[in-house]
């Protein structure tokens, strides 16, 4: 007798199915998929061979998985979601292997959206209904549209949003917003008839003498920025111009926050996960470093960022 649930008019072909999985009517699972504990295939569902699903999984109805789709544990898909493998398919003609497309833990796709071959959706992000996804979406970003644009991060699971704020500051030793060593400075401000002024000295408003800076501007208001940690590198963010957001990450708590005057500065550590978004059409956002360019210090895989953190 088999440890999970088969609806009479359900073909399982597949002797992979952990214990505790529901299987509902009209589902069909081809003989080499693997699927998890405690997972939820709802009626009218296909599975297809290279498949891989983990546990505590939801497939709503609609849904086709189809050769090289892995998804991790806890992901919901939502009904009629549709995804592709091949991304120039002629009929009866196969490519020598499917491009993989993972959907990693705890992630959510939403209703009738699509997405594209090859692609990883980061952990834990929310793609919304209707959404066509052309690219990778990064960890905890919530995306939308056609094609797919971040509009938001969610704190966990269980949050469904990070709300975009300026945490209220009197002075740098108020700043602290949560996230490992993340302090936000508020600057002072000298009002003129001929012009406000404001600075920042070592110290006081700096915390670090920095040896580089860049600015980033004419970033249309869609895209992204960031989406990295430095492993020794220190930098102070300061929008001079317009605004935008910084989310930070430390791998246990994340905050956005809005930039949104020359007198606020955010000071990012090393080892914080930073990206930047939700430019004006004005932003300029001005970036002091407290060391040369170096690109190994760069960390940009969010996985790797996770297993060094834990490392340290």
């Amino acid at each position: 007798m088999s440890d999970y649930f088969l609806h009479p008019s359900a073909i399982v072909e597949s002797t992979q199915i952990g214990k505790g999985t529901r299987i509902w009517a009209f589902a069909h699972v081809l003989p080499g998929a693997v699927i998890g504990n405690d997972c939820n295939l709802c009626d009218q569902t296909f599975i297809e061979n290279d498949v891989i699903i983990g546990d505590r999984v939801t497939i709503k109805s609609g849904v086709q998985l189809w050769d090289g789709i892995t998804l991790e544990d806890d992901v919901f898909i939502g009904p009629n979601a549709t995804f592709t493998n091949d991304p120039f398919p002629r009929s009866k003609q196969y490519p020598e292997s499917f491009s993989r497309t993972i959907i990693r833990e705890g992630a959510s796709i939403g209703a009738n959206a699509t997405i594209l071959p090859g692609l990883t959706v980061g952990q834990y992000a929310m793609i919304g209904a209707g959404t066509v996804v052309t690219k990778d979406v990064p960890p905890f970003a919530t995306v939308v549209g056609n094609p797919a644009r971040i509009i938001g991060y969610v704190q966990t699971n269980k949050s469904r949003s990070i709300k975009s704020e300026v945490p209220s500051v009197s002075s740098p030793k108020d700043g602290k917003l949560g996230v490992k060593d993340v302090k936000l400075y508020e600057m002072p401000i000298v009002v003129d008839l001929r012009g406000n002024l404001t600075f920042a000295e070592y110290d006081t408003s700096l915390p670090f003498v920095p040896k580089r800076y860049f600015l980033v501007f004419d970033v249309p208001s869609r895209e992204v920025r960031g989406e990295h940690a430095h492993r020794l590198c220190h930098q102070f963010l300061v929008c001079i111009k317009g605004s935008c957001s910084v989310v930070v990450d430390d791998s246990q708590n994340r905050i956005e926050v809005l930039l949104d005057r020359p007198n606020l500065g955010l000071h990012i550590p090393p080892m914080v996960w930073a990206t930047e978004y939700k430019y004006s059409a004005d932003a300029v956002l001005m970036v002091l470093a407290s060391d040369i360019y170096n690109a190994e210090d760069y960390i940009r895989d969010y996985d790797l960022f996770l297993k060094e953190v834990k490392e340290k």
